[in-house]
C-alpha cells in the first residue's frame, strides 16, 4: 500500500437544476470579475432554453454510481462523495459532512482531465478552500492526476468516433471530416500554464495530443482542432478558430459531413449540447453539411474503470497508463504534488470543465 485513504470525492463545476437557481449559479461562477448583468442574462437563456437544467449534476452522479461498482468489484472500500465549485452541493458543505462522517482523508476525483488553471489548479483552489472554510480538523484531500491520455480515455472517445461516423449517411463516411473541439481560453492563460522549462501552453499541448491519440486509433490520419464556448471581450483573444466559424471554412472547401468530437468534455453538459447539438448542428443544417456529433466519455462503463486505476496507483502501487507524448501531471504514486508552476494562476476564464 502506497498510502490509504478513508473516501473518494468527485469535484466538479456544479450547474442548475431548475429555472430559479439559473442566476443566483452564474453569479456564482463569474463572482469577483465584473461580468455585466446583460451577459449573465445572455447566458442564462441558454440554461433555460432546457427548462433551467445542465445536466451536469446528472451526470455526475450517474458517474458516481457507476464508479461506486467499480470500487467494490476492486475491493476497494471506499464511500464515494460528490461536491461542486459553483452549485449544490457545494463542496465547503461536503467537506463538512465527510468530516462528520470520521473521514480523515480522501482522494479527489476532479471531472477535468487537464492542465491549466480552470482544468487543474481552480480545483486544487476549491480543496484548499473548502478545507479552510471547516477549519481545523478537515480531512486531507489530495486531488488525483492528470488523465488526458489515459487509455481508456482515448479507447472510449475512439469507439464513439465510429459510432458517430456511422450515423452519417453511408455516403458521407468515407469522406467525413473529423473535427475535435475543446473548450477555449484566453491565449494569454494558454500560454502561462505549464512549468517554465516545459515550455507553456500545456492545456492546449495536451488537448491537441489526446486528439492526435484519438485520430490513431480511428484511421483518421487527418483532423482538425477548433474551440468552443469562449467569452469575454471580443478584444481579448482567445484560443480559435471557433466551431461554428470552422464549419463555414469547411463548406467552402467542399467538405459534405462532419463528425464533431467534444474531446474537451467528459460528460455531455450544457456548453457540449447548446454549443455544438445547437448551435454548430444548426450552422452544418444551414450548410447543408452532415454532422454528428461523437459522445462524452463519462458515461460509458469504462469511465468508472478509469477513475479506479487511478485511485489504484495511489492504494495499491498501480503503475499510471498513459498513451500521450505531451507532459501530464498530478500526485504520483508517492502523493508528490503537481510539479512546480504545472498550472500558473493566470486571469481566470470562465469554464464549464
Amino acid at each position: 500500500m502506497v498510502r490509504t485513504a478513508d473516501a473518494l470525492l468527485l469535484l466538479s463545476f456544479g450547474g442548475p437544476e431548475r429555472p430559479e437557481d439559473v442566476m443566483p449559479f452564474l453569479e456564482n461562477v463569474t463572482r469577483g470579475r465584473g461580468v455585466p448583468r446583460e451577459r449573465l442574462e445572455a447566458v442564462a437563456e441558454h440554461y433555460l432554453h432546457f427548462g433551467g437544467v445542465s445536466p451536469i449534476n446528472a451526470l455526475n452522479r450517474d458517474i458516481i454510481t457507476a464508479v461506486e461498482a467499480e470500487l467494490a468489484a476492486a475491493g476497494l472500500e471506499l464511500p464515494v462523495y460528490f461536491g461542486n465549485r459553483n452549485w449544490h452541493p457545494m463542496v465547503e458543505d461536503t467537506v463538512a459532512r465527510m468530516a462528520a462522517d470520521g473521514v480523515g482523508s480522501a482522494l479527489v476525483f476532479p471531472t477535468s482531465a487537464w492542465g491549466g488553471y480552470s482544468g487543474c489548479l481552480q480545483y486544487h483552489e476549491d480543496i484548499a478552500r473548502a478545507r479552510a472554510a471547516f477549519g481545523a480538523g478537515a480531512p486531507q484531500l489530495l486531488k488525483l492526476r492528470q488523465y488526458f491520455d489515459h487509455p481508456l480515455l482515448i479507447e472510449t472517445f475512439a469507439d464513439a468516433i465510429r459510432s458517430a461516423r456511422d450515423r452519417l449517411p453511408a455516403g458521407q463516411r468515407a469522406s467525413a471530416r473529423l473535427v475535435f473541439t475543446a473548450h477555449s481560453i484566453p491565449v494569454s492563460a494558454d500560454a502561462a500554464a505549464g512549468p517554465p522549462a516545459d515550455g507553456g501552453r500545456l492545456y492546449s499541448r495536451q488537448v491537441a495530443d489526446a486528439a492526435r491519440l484519438c485520430a490513431v486509433a480511428t484511421g483518421f490520419t487527418d483532423y482538425d482542432l477548433v474551440w468552443q464556448s469562449r467569452s469575454g471581450p471580443p478584444q481579448v483573444p482567445w484560443l480559435e478558430p471557433d466551431i461554428v466559424d470552422h464549419l463555414d471554412d469547411l463548406a467552402a472547401k467542399g467538405v459534405e459531413a462532419v463528425v464533431v468530437c467534444p474531446v474537451g468534455f467528459v460528460s455531455d453538459h450544457l456548453e457540449v449540447i447548446w454549443d455544438l447539438d445547437n448551435e454548430a448542428a444548426q450552422k452544418a443544417a444551414e450548410l447543408g453539411m452532415g454532422f454528428a456529433r461523437v459522445a462524452t466519455p463519462g458515461s460509458d462503463p469504462r469511465f468508472a474503470k478509469l477513475v479506479v486505476e487511478l485511485i489504484s496507483e495511489q492504494l495499491r502501487g498501480a503503475e499510471p497508463r498513459r498513451l500521450g507524448a505531451v507532459p501530464g501531471y498530478g500526485c504520483t504514486r508517492d502523493g508528490a504534488p503537481c510539479a512546480v508552476g504545472c498550472c500558473a494562476i493566470t486571469r481566470r476564464p470562465t469554464t464549464g470543465n
